[in-house]
């Protein structure tokens, strides 16, 4: 859910609240909530050796998203992820500081080939784990999806964000 249908859907009996205090009480909601999710889901295909697996993923686009990550959340389902964007391809670096459940970090080139799995990350570390190469992004998971699924570097993943033309 946006900003702008949150605003929109709270109201008081009979009349919709002021603008401003509608903002305030959304703001309110998503500073008191640190769980909230990202601005949008989509779909997102990996091609493995066994078959096409299909995740719906959080977009982690603008700053704040991409620092608040999957921090704080007690569970992600299986078939749930969130996917960072960090355009232009780069050298990527995360942790898990404040983060409760561990996860599968798969960072994907440019062209949407895998190039690294972390694996079973620790909860609440801040120990560094990075692409080991240039990356656009970084699709977290819960953790053993990889092992689950045959997910391994070289697989292709099908999103927008990647074989842009």
């Amino acid at each position: 859910m946006n900003f702008a249908s949150m605003v929109a859907r709270l109201r008081i009996p009979g009349r919709l609240v002021t603008s401003l205090a509608a903002a305030s009480a959304v703001l309110f909601i998503l500073c008191a909530n640190p769980a909230v999710q990202a601005a949008s889901v989509e779909p997102l295909e990996i091609a493995t050796k066994s078959g096409v697996r299909v995740f719906l993923v959080e977009m982690a686009t603008t700053e704040e998203e991409k620092t608040q990550g999957l921090m704080y959340r007690k569970e992600l389902p299986d078939g749930k992820g969130m996917l960072f964007d960090f355009s232009p391809e780069q050298q990527i670096s995360m942790w898990m500081k404040n983060t409760y459940i561990s996860l599968d970090m798969i960072f994907i080139r440019a062209d949407g080939r895998i190039l690294r799995i972390a694996e079973n990350t620790e909860p609440l570390s801040t120990k560094i784990i990075s692409s080991g190469g240039l990356a656009r992004g970084v699709l977290e998971v819960i953790a053993g999806t990889a092992q689950k699924y045959g997910i391994q570097p070289g697989d292709r993943v099908a999103h927008p964000l990647f074989n842009k033309r």
